[in-house]
C-alpha cells in the first residue's frame, strides 16, 4: 500500500510526450544526429523488497565515436519522488547491474582494470571494489540465492577443462605466433560477425569474499556447448535453484549438427562442479529456454517451441514439476509467443512481454487457468522486473525513445523514472502516427502504420519512404529503433508507410508461418495492397514520389521488388539484402534458417531456392538503387550486396554502393550511423525531393 501512494505522481512531461508534444514550442524535425547523440536508459533491476531501482545510462560522444555508461539509483518509496542519483563514479564505464539478495550491494561489470571483471558498490554509494580478477574476461554473471557465490560466464577452450589460466596462455601464444592459418574440422567457422577461435561460452562458479576471486570452478564440464548462446545470448540463459545447490542452463550442443539445429535443452548441473549435466527437456527436440524457479524450487517455469529447426516458432509458457519431471503448457490456447518470464512471489502469475498487433505490450498470465490479461500497452515493453510491491520495465514508442517505468504489480500508478526523447530534445517535433488495416493475401486482415512528416499541414502532399521490415518474422510497429527509426524520415519531411505483411509477428502463429516457402508472393501481395490502401486512406501521400527501403529480409524484398514490382518507385535502398537465394543457402552461418524457409537444403530442394530468387529477375531491373553492406556481415555475406551492385552497374542503372569495412549486419558505430542516414537521405532527396 505504501508503494501505491509513492507511485501516484505522474511525470506530466512524460505523459504529454506519449500523446504528442510537451509544452515547449517544437521548431524542427528529428535528425540522425539527435538519435545518435541521445542518452539511452536500459537494464532496470530492483532490490528484493522493490524499494530501490538501479538502471544504466549510456551517454554518446559523437566526436570520439564512442559511448560511456554509468549506473543510477532511485528510491521508489521516497515521499518526495526525488530524481535518480548517480551510483558509479565518474570515469567508470559499466554494465549489467544486479542487486545482492539483501539489497545492500549492487554488482556490475566493468573493464576498469583492463579486462571485463565483476565489481561491487554499496547501494548507498561509495567506491567500487573489484570482486573477480580472473585471467579472462567475464561476460556475464548471476549471484547465488544466498549471495555467497557467483556464477560467471567466460570464453574458454573446452580442452582446457576448468583451467582458465590455460585459456589465457593459449591466447597469448596465438598472439605471439608468426603463423596465422586456422584449420577447422566442422562448421560455424564464423558466426554473426566473429570467426570461431575454438572457445566456448562456459559457466564457472566462485565463492565471494573480501579479496578478488582469482579462480573458479567449471560447472557442467561434460556439457560441450555455448552457455550463453551465441551471438545474442546472455546470463538470463542460466539460473540458480533456490537452494543454491544446482543451476539450470539452456544449451544447444556444439557438435557437427549445430549450424542447422534449434534444439536448445535445459540442463541441470551441480554448483560444485561435480557429476554430469542432466537433460531436463530431452523429449522436446525444439527450443527450450528462459528457466525460472518457483520460490520453493518445486516448479521450473520456462518457454518452449515445438517445431525443430524453426527459429520463429511460438514460445509457449511451460511448467515442470521438479520431483516428477512432468510438464504442462500453461496457456496453450493463447496465440502469442512469450518473451520471457517474471514470476510473482506467490508463483501464481507470470509477467511476459509479447508482440501483439503492432505493439509489444506487457501481459499477466494466470498460472492456474492460463488466462492472459494485458497490463501495459501503448508501445514496446521489455526488461520486465518484479520485486515486492514493484513492477519495473522499459517501454518505448514511435515518439518516446526508451523510458524506464515503475508501477504496481497490476500496472497501475505508472511512473516514468527516466526522460523521454521529447524531453531530451525540447525543440524537436515528432511525426504523428496511426495504425490502419486492409485485406491482404487470402483476404486476411493485415495491419500497417503511417507516420506523418514532422511539418505536416492539411492539404499538402508529401513524398513517401516505404519501409520494409526484416526478419522476415519481425514487425515495424509502435516501437523505437536506433537503426531503422521512421522518425528520421519524418524529420526530413517525408511521410512513412510500414506494412506488417504475412510473416510478421504478433498476429498469431499461423500469420507468422505463412511466409515460409513464400518469400516472394504472399508478402509482396500484402505490400502491394497495403500501398494501395494507404494511398486511398491518406490523401497526403504522394504516390508519384516514393522510395522503397529495407534491410535483411527487407533488403531481399527490395531486390525482389526491383524485378517484380518496380512501377511505383522512383528509387530503392537495399541494405544487407539477399540477392542469390541459392548461394545464400551455402554461405550463411545459421543454416536452420535458410533450410526451414526454403524447404530443405539447396541440393535437396533447389526449386525452393529458385522460386523467389531475385538474381533470376535482374533483366527487369530499372529503378535507381542504393546498395549498402557491411564486411563483417556473416549472416548475409557482403558478396550478396556486391552482386546487387554489379547487376545494377553492368546494366547502366543509376546506383551507388555504401560499404562499411567495420560493421556487421547492423550499423552500430555512431558516426557510421550518421553517414548511413546522410547517404540514404541524400539518395531520397535526389530522387523524390524534400
Amino acid at each position: 500500500m505504501v508503494l501505491r501512494h509513492a507511485l501516484l505522481p505522474l511525470l506530466v512531461a512524460a505523459a504529454s510526450s506519449a500523446t504528442g508534444f510537451g509544452a515547449h514550442a517544437a521548431e524542427r524535425g528529428f535528425d540522425v544526429r539527435d538519435m545518435a547523440g541521445l542518452d539511452r536508459y536500459a537494464s532496470p533491476v530492483l532490490s528484493s523488497n522493490g524499494r530501490h531501482l538501479v538502471f544504466a545510462k549510456r551517454v554518446a560522444d559523437l566526436d570520439a565515436n564512442s559511448a560511456t555508461s554509468s549506473l543510477w539509483i532511485e528510491d521508489l518509496f521516497a515521499r518526495d519522488a526525488a530524481p535518480p542519483v548517480r551510483l558509479t563514479p565518474e570515469g567508470w564505464n559499466v554494465n549489467s547491474p544486479a542487486f545482492s539478495p539483501d539489497g545492500r550491494t549492487v554488482y556490475f561489470l566493468s573493464a576498469k582494470s583492463g579486462s571485463s571483471q565483476l565489481y561491487a558498490i554499496d547501494a548507498g554509494g561509495g567506491t567500487p571494489r573489484q570482486v573477480t580478477d580472473l585471467p579472462v574476461d567475464v561476460g556475464g554473471f548471476r549471484l547465488s540465492p544466498g549471495g555467497d557465490r557467483v556464477a560467471v560466464n567466460v570464453e574458454a577452450f573446452a580442452d582446457c577443462a576448468g583451467d582458465l589460466a590455460c585459456t589465457a596462455a593459449r591466447l597469448d601464444s596465438r598472439a605471439a605466433s608468426k603463423q596465422s592459418g586456422v584449420v577447422y574440422d566442422r562448421m560455424f567457422v564464423r558466426h554473426w560477425d566473429t570467426w570461431n577461435d575454438g572457445r566456448l561460452n562456459r559457466v564457472f562458479v566462485a565463492p565471494l569474499g573480501k579479496a578478488p576471486v582469482k579462480s573458479a570452478t567449471l560447472v557442467g564440464a561434460d556439457l560441450v556447448a555455448d552457455v550463453p548462446s551465441r551471438p545474442f545470448g546472455d546470463s538470463s540463459e542460466y539460473t540458480w535453484a533456490p537452494d543454491g545447490n544446482t543451476l539450470v542452463m539452456s544449451a544447444r550442443l556444439a557438435n557437427a549438427g549445430e549450424p542447422w539445429s534449434t534444439n536448445f535443452d535445459l540442463y541441470q548441473v551441480a554448483a560444485d562442479g561435480s557429476g554430469s549435466a542432466k537433460n531436463l527437456t530431452a523429449a522436446n527436440k525444439a527450443w527450450d529456454t528462459g528457466a525460472t524457479f518457483s520460490q520453493d524450487g518445486g516448479t521450473l517455469y520456462y518457454t518452449a517451441m515445438k517445431r525443430p529447426g524453426f527459429e520463429a516458432d511460438r514460445f509457449g509458457l511451460m511448467a515442470m514439476d521438479m520431483a516428477t519431471g512432468a510438464t504442462r503448457e500453461i496457456a496453450p490456447d493463447w496465440d502469442r509467443s512469450a518473451g520471457g518470464i517474471a514470476l510473482s512471489a506467490d508463483g501464481g502469475t507470470i509477467y511476459t512481454a509479447v508482440q501483439d498487433m503492432g505493439e509489444h505490450p506487457l501481459y499477466a498470465v494466470d498460472v492456474a487457468s492460463g488466462e492472459a490479461r494485458k497490463l501495459v500497452g501503448g508501445g514496446t515493453v521489455s526488461s520486465v522486473q518484479l520485486a515486492g510491491p514493484t513492477l519495473a520495465f522499459t517501454r518505448n514508442g514511435l515518439k518516446t525513445g526508451d523510458v524506464i517505468y515503475a508501477a504496481t504489480p497490476e500496472g497501475e500508478s505508472l511512473r516514468a523514472i527516466t526522460p523521454s526523447a521529447g524531453e531530451m530534445l525540447e525543440d524537436v517535433r515528432f511525426g504523428d502516427f496511426e495504425q490502419f488495416s486492409f485485406k491482404g493475401w487470402n483476404n486476411d486482415t493485415v495491419h500497417g502504420y503511417v507516420v506523418k512528416p514532422w511539418n505536416y499541414q492539411e492539404g499538402r502532399d508529401y513524398p513517401v519512404a516505404f519501409l520494409i521490415h526484416g526478419g522476415p518474422q519481425g514487425s515495424f510497429g509502435d516501437g523505437w529503433s536506433y537503426r531503422w527509426n521512421p522518425q528520421t524520415y519524418a524529420g526530413q519531411g517525408y511521410a512513412v508507410v510500414m506494412i506488417d505483411f504475412h510473416g510478421s509477428t504478433g498476429y498469431g502463429q499461423a500469420f507468422t508461418d505463412a511466409i515460409s516457402g513464400h518469400w516472394g508472393d504472399r508478402p509482396l501481395e500484402d505490400l502491394q495492397k497495403g500501398w494501395a490502401a494507404a494511398r486511398a486512406k491518406y490523401d497526403f501521400l504522394d504516390g508519384d514520389k516514393a522510395c522503397a527501403l529495407g534491410a535483411s529480409y527487407g533488403g531481399y524484398m527490395v531486390n525482389w521488388i526491383a524485378g517484380n514490382w518496380n512501377a511505383p518507385w522512383k528509387c530503392l535502398v537495399s541494405h544487407d539484402g539477399v540477392f542469390d537465394q541459392r548461394m545464400m543457402g551455402y554461405a550463411t552461418e545459421e543454416l536452420w534458417f535458410t533450410e526451414w524457409e526454403n524447404g530443405g537444403t539447396p541440393y535437396e530442394n533447389p526449386e525452393g531456392y529458385e522460386q523467389f530468387n531475385p538474381v533470376n529477375h535482374v533483366k527487369d531491373w530499372k529503378v535507381p538503387m542504393l546498395v549498402i553492406h557491411g564486411q563483417l556481415d556473416y549472416r548475409i555475406p557482403v558478396e550478396q550486396g556486391l552482386g546487387v551492385f554489379t547487376a545494377l552497374q553492368r546494366q547502366g542503372i543509376e546506383s551507388k554502393f555504401l560499404y562499411f569495412p567495420d560493421e556487421n549486419h547492423w550499423v552500430l558505430k555512431p558516426q557510421n550511423s550518421v553517414q548511413w542516414h546522410d547517404t540514404v537521405n541524400a539518395w531520397l532527396k535526389q530522387h523524390i525531393g524534400d
